[in-house]
């Protein structure tokens, strides 16, 4: 399903907070909050929108260490066997299949470096996996939540104005 363009900018402002009210969002894109509420519940239903959540930073949690774990499986490793196995770690925030060398890349949070390598040690001991490469962050230079580029009043303009509705224009919100 593809959003037209007045459901893409309900998306984005909801992107960007999602506790903000059907009123506050009808004004920035010209609806009543009941036209909103109607269409959000619609996009909901469809399958558009997946769920609500909040933010958290990792460190608040004592998450201090984040890595990214590239894994090269062996042969004839379905997604689904990678997928079972990462999902039983608290610490695997993402996991994706890719291109190129590895089969997958994880990204992972840890309490600090040797918790870091306990669960690299852990990954690395799954059945299905021939070897690991791994990289520390030391900064974050970028984070985008949603396909949006920030929070905030920036991301209430995206919304409140006209998307170009093609790949090239207004960024995804997912």
């Amino acid at each position: 399903m593809r959003l037209n363009d007045l459901d893409e900018r309900i998306v984005h402002a909801l992107a960007a907070d999602a506790r903000r009210s059907y009123a506050d969002i009808g004004s920035l894109v010209g609806l009543s909050a009941p036209a909103v509420k109607r269409r959000v519940d619609r996009l909901r239903a469809e399958g558009a929108i997946t769920g609500f959540t909040v933010r958290v930073d990792p460190a608040a949690l004592g998450w201090e260490t984040e890595g990214f774990i590239e894994i090269y499986c062996r042969r004839k490793t379905s997604p689904e066997a990678i997928q079972r196995g990462l999902e039983r770690l608290p610490e695997v925030v993402s996991a994706s299949t890719v291109t190129g060398e590895a089969d997958a890349i994880v990204q992972v949070f840890a309490a600090d470096m040797r918790h870091f390598e306990q669960v690299l040690e852990r990954i690395a001991g799954e059945p299905y996996v021939e070897r690991t490469k791994s990289v520390l962050v030391l900064s974050p230079l970028l984070r985008r939540y949603s396909g949006l580029e920030g929070t905030g009043d920036g991301a209430a303009q995206r919304a409140a104005m006209p998307s170009t509705n093609s790949p090239t224009g207004s960024a995804p919100p997912f």
